[in-house]
């Protein structure tokens, strides 16, 4: 069985973390048809070598004084940055740490998938081995200027492929870096199937009594759109959930208690606990936007598993929200950075049982198509054909 190394900056710090698993997920996968091990920064707590889920995972330490390991949890490495300026002093010590990692360890693997341009990308173009990149979102979209963008085209031109989460992913290489659109192909992130379900939904399970419950998921940052959700629910008569933290968080607390309506924000939540709040909730809210950096969403997992447990979408044209819901047909899309547009959107949902039902049952038909062993065999076929 040939051996896999993927490299990644995004991954749970430990069992039941409340970081995003999907590139564990994808990993476990392709643990059916290879040896896999995850290649990943460490962090305070957690541990250097270890198995999660049957897939082989290393952390590689990028400072010397292990406890200021700070730089890529929780969240991701631009927002950590933004939260504390003196963060973007690690950067060199991280990068040069995954080269060197890679220089002496990568003659053990005959594959290689790298997530992010930034930093994965870059470090794996040093090396003459042939690997897929796969793009994201804000490693795409932004830091497209000076030294950065030359390290990233030399990253996408050297890959032997390249995968993106969406359709504007891809546009967004093409027209960055003039690539051939036969190397780049869309390849979302997917979802289990078996585990997010609407048969997971637990009445009441918000302490809501009679209101309906509209939620939110995701890192607490300019591009997800939290503000204007929060401003949107004045005169909403029913009870909104915020899971997730970040830089945003202290603005976004003022705000919702300048509102007067039902917010809670309940921190981040691993992946069990979002088993049941998907599928307890009866509208989630995407509200993307694009950041002044050129951030924007891909194809947030978040959607997909929400879709998957049976909660109706809403959400904005912005990434690749717009290419999984399908505008009243599983959900609603809405114009980005308008709280009117989006309250409208909201106050019809919630008033009308019977379309939010017929939603319901397109949403997790159309979640369908991202099932992660669908994926997980395109993948293979990839990683067979061009590496």
């Amino acid at each position: 069985m040939k051996k896999l190394l993927i490299t990644a900056s995004t991954f749970p710090r430990w069992e039941n973390d409340t970081e995003p698993r999907f590139i564990l997920d994808c990993a476990i996968e392709l643990n059916k048809y290879f040896d896999v091990t995850v290649l990943v920064p460490a962090a305070p707590g957690s541990k250097k070598n270890e198995v999660l889920d049957g897939v082989n995972v290393v952390r590689y330490h990028y400072f010397p004084i292990h406890k200021l390991e700070t730089l890529c949890y929780p969240g991701a490495i631009v927002p950590r940055i933004k939260e504390k300026k003196t963060r973007i002093l690690l950067v060199p010590f991280l990068f040069a740490s995954l080269f060197f990692k890679l220089l002496f360890t990568r003659k053990k693997y005959d594959l290689f998938i790298s997530n992010w341009i930034i930093p994965q990308g870059i470090i794996h173009a040093f090396f003459s081995d042939k690997y897929i990149q796969v793009g994201l979102g804000g490693d795409v979209t932004s830091l497209n200027k000076g030294i950065l963008k030359k390290l990233k085209k030399r990253c996408v031109e050297k890959a032997s492929y390249i995968t993106v989460v969406s359709k504007d992913l891809k546009d967004s290489l093409i027209g960055n870096y003039s690539l051939n659109e036969n190397k780049i192909e869309v390849v979302p992130m997917g979802v289990n199937l078996a585990k997010f379900s609407p048969a997971n939904r637990i009445e009441n399970y918000f302490n809501q009594e009679d209101k309906k419950v509209i939620l939110f998921v995701g890192r607490l940052v300019e591009k997800k759109g939290t503000e204007y959700l929060i401003k949107a629910m004045k005169d909403i008569p029913a009870k909104l959930i915020i899971v997730g933290d970040g830089p945003q968080r202290d603005y976004l607390v003022e705000l919702a208690n300048g509102i007067g309506s039902d917010i809670e924000f309940v921190g981040p939540k691993n992946k069990e606990e979002l088993i049941k709040m998907y599928a307890s909730c009866d509208v989630f809210c995407l509200p993307s936007v694009l950041a002044k950096d050129g951030d924007k969403d891909g194809t947030p997992v978040a959607l997909i598993e929400a879709m998957a447990s049976g909660a109706v979408p809403i959400g904005t044209n912005v990434g690749g929200v717009g290419e999984v819901i399908n505008n009243k047909i599983n959900g609603l899309i809405v114009k980005d950075r308008d709280e009117n547009d989006l309250h409208l959107a909201l106050d019809s949902l919630l008033k009308n049982d019977e379309l939010r039902i017929k939603f319901s049952a397109q949403a997790r038909k159309r979640a369908e198509e991202f099932d992660f062993i669908k994926i997980g065999e395109r993948y293979k076929e990839l990683l067979e054909e061009y590496c």
